[in-house]
């Protein structure tokens, strides 16, 4: 009677260790199985960013501070002049929107940065004004 005991006792441990064996290896293939989706996720998401940048020249939405607008083109390279032999660590652009040529500056991710630059360089522009506008990232 004691073997038979120890048959079924040594059964239902052999039982219990398969059992836990097969968990383990089913969580193991489970978690292999979802890496791999998650590889093919991030190439996928690494490929549309880098196609978006490609289609946006690398420009995002962002904000720059308007200080010159006006039909002269010499006036308006006298500003970007005069800005930039002052301030020569903020980018400045020279753009033709018709009729007027724009002397905007900085690259600015958020309002708020924009605001700070805004009021550093209000005394020698006094009308200078905060725009929605495309940036070019800062590198």
């Amino acid at each position: 009677m004691k073997k038979y005991k120890y048959q079924v006792a040594g059964s239902r441990y052999q039982v219990a260790l398969l059992l836990t064996c097969y968990l383990l290896l089913a969580t193991c293939f489970t978690q292999a199985q979802s890496t791999d989706a998650n590889d093919a996720k991030l190439k996928a998401l690494s490929d549309k960013a880098a196609e978006y940048h490609r289609k946006t020249n690398g420009e995002s939405d962002g904000y720059r501070i308007k200080i010159h607008f006006g039909m002269d083109k010499t006036a308006a390279n006298e500003v970007k002049q005069k800005f930039s032999s002052k301030y020569n660590s903020i980018s400045t652009y020279l753009d033709y929107q018709q009729p007027n040529w724009v002397v905007v500056v900085g690259d600015f991710s958020t309002r708020m940065d924009a605001y700070e630059v805004f009021k550093k360089i209000q005394p020698d522009f006094p009308n200078a004004f905060i725009v929605k506008s495309k940036i070019r990232p800062t590198r």
